[in-house]
């Protein structure tokens, strides 16, 4: 976006995920980045090449962005919050620590124009899912410059503050999972021939090209399974193979052993 200057407080792997997919998408000019973490030495180092302009304290990134994201660790966003309270007036705040929805937050930062969000990593690659909390804080001009800003790093889902956690489990933790998978995948197809490099590349975008398939196409996951599943052929075979194995089961109790902590 033209001009808009960006800080982050906290330069962490979501931190510089978004980042790298701003600068992908030439979103934001790299000289109107700014970034302050913990350590100002090693924060230097880290951002050496970037061209992106590390800062001495949380205060300076404020003072010179027009948005920030706050992506540091949730036990010390409130004496994040402390610092700078007095210098957000009219900026926007975009909140990616975990554990804190838009009531907690407005409990520490009662003046802040702000919305919290749950990006994933895939960001990085312009690919991402952001979930947002649909109650926030933003001016309808605000909200519109929130939106045109990171819908370039990847779709933008708004959902009902009690929804948030396990929207965030979808998209935000099942990266990990789909990794997993892709390895499974590549190492089934090490054994039977192919090179490591080939096996992955093979598994990654058969995952990429599934995902959008079903997007574009907006078809029942399981209609496209069946449009891939031909009578005494092989896929069906591997489907029953996972279904015996209850592939579907362990899905969901994954996904329950986060929500039920």
């Amino acid at each position: 976006m033209e001009n808009i200057k960006v800080g982050f407080i906290g330069y962490g792997n979501m931190a510089q995920a978004i980042i790298q997919g701003l600068l992908k998408a030439k979103a934001v000019a790299n000289a109107s980045i700014y970034v302050s973490s913990a350590h100002y030495d090693q924060l230097t180092i880290k951002t050496i090449g970037l061209d992106i302009n590390p800062c001495k304290n949380n205060q300076e990134v404020v003072e010179k962005s027009d948005l920030i994201v706050l992506a540091v660790k949730p036990n010390i966003i409130e004496n994040v919050v402390e610092e700078i309270k007095g210098l957000v007036a009219n900026k926007i705040i975009v909140n990616v620590a975990a554990g804190y929805n838009y009531d907690k937050m407005k409990q520490i930062a009662k003046n802040f124009h702000c919305i919290c969000t749950i990006p994933n990593l895939a960001v990085m690659a312009k690919e991402g899912i952001i979930v947002c909390e649909d109650k926030h804080s933003l001016d309808v001009i605000q909200l519109a410059t929130f939106k045109k800003l990171f819908s370039k790093i990847g779709n933008l889902e708004f959902v009902a503050s009690k929804q948030l956690s396990i929207a965030g489990t979808i998209s935000g933790c099942a990266p990990a999972f789909t990794m997993m998978y892709v390895e499974a995948l590549a190492d089934a197809g090490v054994q039977f021939g192919l090179t490591r490099d080939q096996a992955y590349r093979l598994a990654s975008q058969m995952i990429v090209g599934s995902g959008k398939m079903q997007l574009d196409t907006q078809l029942h996951p399981a209609q496209l399974k069946d449009m891939v599943c031909s009578p005494q052929g092989t896929t069906i075979k591997g489907v029953n193979s996972l279904a015996k194995d209850g592939f579907t089961g362990a899905v969901v109790r994954c996904i329950e052993a986060i929500e039920k902590g």
